[in-house]
């Protein structure tokens, strides 16, 4: 029986889909924090289950030549990054096998070949969008990361993972909020003002857009935000202000307010260029999104007799990517403000055989199908919770030449591909 605060020797033989090492005391399953496979450690119980136990390493009895010294600070208590304690090889390699294990667990695939992780030559201040959630602190008020599995602020100075104008960008507004005595959002009790510091920058225009999520449709003394936002960030294109009054998780309102510069921003990615807004999605990472695409196009093996279609499309990114190798190209996104930049974004880049629908997926792709419209190539790129079973069961109906899945969640995608290929 493993109780809490007990202290145990594990070797640790495997590791969990979020990163923590797996060691098992008398066949009982035991997690344990930033452990790593071939590790022995010495483990103290933090949490029992049913099930399993939670442990935190108490000491490092043999240690895995792909153990690293994390380059973040505050990386024990910060929720943002999981997988630090190793080595970037090592980290290219778990994921791998994270996705052949959601294969093969969940998707029930067998005798799956999973290539190789692309990697970055340089995987830091690579992010082009930063979400600081602000509040208060033991000492005051703070902006960063919330922790592991809380919405405790972890104050976080740097972040190596962004781009520095974001971490800038971070400081400039919590100096304004301290010095104007600008009241902050508490959950708890759900007051306050300022909820998060959004940042979005285009890595190859240099423009830089700044979002305040706010719960009220004006902010105090605003000139004097925007005087130094102004003065000490290059590239400031726009300053929104979001209005989110709503309680629960989610970042962004739906009202949008300029208060300096464009509504939008730019960015060029693969030899095209691309409106981003504030709600538009658009990928975090802009070295890794050009491989990425041009490894879906490949996948897809268009040709100029193909209609392929671009489910998810955000603001038309890989859509306007396959335009120039396809006969027609048609694109579906629900959220309004999206489907109008990448109407946009396709003029912009004088291309013509793109359409675009609002609408979900799973409406969307029915209908069309019912009234006779067929892809040849479909695309899709859901977010984390994968397609909806609806959108599932009319492409198989549909039978295209080829589906390629952009995922973002190996579980999802091994769900959504055990419908595909039942």
């Amino acid at each position: 029986m493993v109780k809490k605060n007990q202290i145990l020797d594990l070797e640790i033989t495997g590791m969990t889909h979020d990163g923590m090492g797996v060691g098992r005391h008398e066949g009982f399953a035991v997690f344990v924090q930033r452990a790593i496979e071939g590790e022995i450690v010495r483990a103290e119980i933090i949490k029992v289950q049913k099930n399993y136990a939670i442990a935190r390493i108490a000491e490092l009895v043999k240690s895995s030549p792909q153990r690293s010294e994390p380059f973040c600070p505050v990386y024990k208590r910060c929720g943002g990054c999981s997988l630090q304690h190793m080595t970037y090889e090592k980290t290219l390699e778990f994921k791998r096998q994270v996705v052949k294990d959601n294969l093969e667990r969940i998707g029930g695939l067998e005798d799956i070949y999973v290539n190789e992780t692309i990697g970055m030559d340089n995987p830091r201040n690579y992010r082009n969008k930063a979400q600081y959630p602000v509040g208060m602190g033991r000492e005051g008020t703070v902006a960063g990361f919330f922790a592991r599995r809380s919405h405790q602020i972890v104050e976080t100075p740097v972040c190596d993972i962004q781009h520095p104008l974001s971490d800038k960008v971070k400081d400039i507004v919590l100096d304004y909020i301290k010095t104007f005595n600008v009241s902050v959002y508490d959950e708890t009790t759900e007051k306050g003002l300022i909820r998060h510091i959004v940042t979005k920058i285009g890595f190859n225009t240099g423009e830089v857009m700044v979002i305040i999520v706010a719960t009220k449709p004006d902010l105090p003394k605003k000139d004097e935000l925007l005087n130094r936002l102004r003065k000490d960030i290059p590239g400031l294109s726009s300053v929104v202000l979001n209005v989110n009054a709503k309680p629960g998780n989610v970042i962004l309102g739906t009202r949008n307010i300029t208060l300096f510069g464009k509504d939008t921003i730019e960015d060029r990615l693969g030899g095209l260029t691309f409106e981003i807004s504030p709600l538009s999605f658009y990928q975090v990472n802009p070295v890794q999104t050009e491989i990425l695409y041009n490894r879906a196009i490949e996948f897809a093996e268009i040709d100029k007799t193909h209609t392929v279609y671009d489910l998810y499309c955000g603001i038309g990114t890989i859509a306007l990517f396959a335009a120039s190798k396809a006969r027609m190209v048609i694109g579906v996104e629900e959220v309004p403000e999206a489907v109008e930049a990448a109407r946009k974004n396709a003029a912009r880049n004088g291309i013509n055989n793109a359409e675009f629908h609002c609408g979900k997926a799973e409406d969307v792709v029915p209908e069309l199908y019912s009234q006779g419209a067929k892809a040849d190539v479909v695309i899709v790129d859901p977010p984390r919770k994968g397609c909806d079973e609806v959108l599932l069961r009319t492409l198989v109906d549909m039978a295209p030449n080829r589906i390629v899945y952009v995922s973002c969640n190996p579980s999802t995608l091994a769900r959504d591909l055990k419908y595909l290929s039942g």
